[in-house]
């Protein structure tokens, strides 16, 4: 590759967080790629030891191929910035932001984005009674992959059951009825818009299992509001910090036109595996899967 201007790759997987599983996927698939484009590479899981792994490894730049908490939330930024390395995708600030789901929308709120009506409030809380009308959502306020995600109908007569992994606090967002759709961004410009089916909710199995979902790429969408989402993703990288690639995530109610688009989060992270959105997307725009990991790791900062 002759723009590469580093050769040894740490990259980092597994941890800690319910999304290991994904993340050790996603990081062999990510450490195979750039091996494949000349890299001298270590596979690093991340645990307690993390910091005395990379001294052993000494590598020039970090691929940050964690997901969950630890890894995607500005922990294992701040440690890397600590410790003085180049690392892939977004900083400490833009990290913990996007995976503070009420952080996160308060910001797209003041930046003119549209967002769902949202509420935090206990698990307790929100098992005793509807924290507001019926159809909502209830998940961790700080979790991806749709970690822990219930969704109340209209017609439910009784409040939320969750389950033992949801945390004390949780967030309760409006159900936006439609269509889900995604847009990669990276370094700064949206890729395209991706339409998602999936059998019932896009939950974890749908997202990573072989066949959970259908991805089409592009979206047939209205071309305002496929251009709204591609503008709206650009403006959440940018007004989070983002850098590198990240994913936003829309809910499209089109019985209601461009004013049933609503965007729901920024992933700084995401998914790196053969079912993954933002790779799809970029082979899309002509870039395979080798030459995208090679890019991030190139634009590390």
């Amino acid at each position: 590759m002759s723009s590469r201007t580093v050769s040894r790759i740490a990259v980092l997987m597994g941890g800690t967080s319910a999304e290991r599983e994904v993340s050790l996927v996603s990081g062999l698939a990510c450490a195979a790629a750039l091996r494949e484009k000349g890299y001298i590479v270590s596979e690093i899981d991340a645990g307690a030891d993390l910091a005395a792994q990379l001294r052993m490894a000494n590598p020039e730049v970090v691929f940050n191929a964690l997901h969950g908490r630890f890894g995607e939330d500005g922990c294992v930024q701040g440690l890397l910035e600590w410790l003085g390395y180049r690392y892939t995708h977004s900083g400490v600030l833009a990290s913990a932001l996007a995976m503070d789901k009420a952080a996160s929308k308060r910001v797209f709120a003041a930046a003119g984005l549209p967002v769902a009506k949202s509420i935090l409030a206990s698990s307790k809380a929100v098992q005793q009674a509807h924290p507001m009308e019926p159809p909502y959502v209830v998940k961790p306020n700080n979790e991806g992959s749709s970690v822990g995600i219930y969704l109340v109908g209209a017609q439910a007569n009784t409040p939320a059951r969750l389950g033992p992994e949801m945390p004390e606090q949780v967030m309760v967002e409006a159900y936006i009825p439609g269509r889900e759709l995604t847009v990669a961004v990276l370094d700064g410009k949206a890729l395209t818009v991706t339409d998602i089916y999936a059998a019932g909710w896009y939950d974890y199995s749908a997202k990573y299992d072989e066949g959970g979902s259908t991805h089409i790429v592009p979206a047939d969408l209205p071309a305002d509001v496929f251009n709204a989402c591609m503008d709206y993703a650009e403006r959440a990288h940018a007004c989070l910090g983002c850098k590198g690639l990240s994913r936003a995530d829309f809910r499209w109610d089109e019985s209601r036109g461009l004013g049933g688009l609503y965007i729901l989060e920024v992933n700084t992270q995401p998914g790196m595996t053969a079912t993954s959105l933002a790779p799809e997307q970029a082979a899309h725009c002509g870039m395979d899967f080798p030459t995208l990991c090679a890019v991030l790791v190139e634009g590390a900062a």
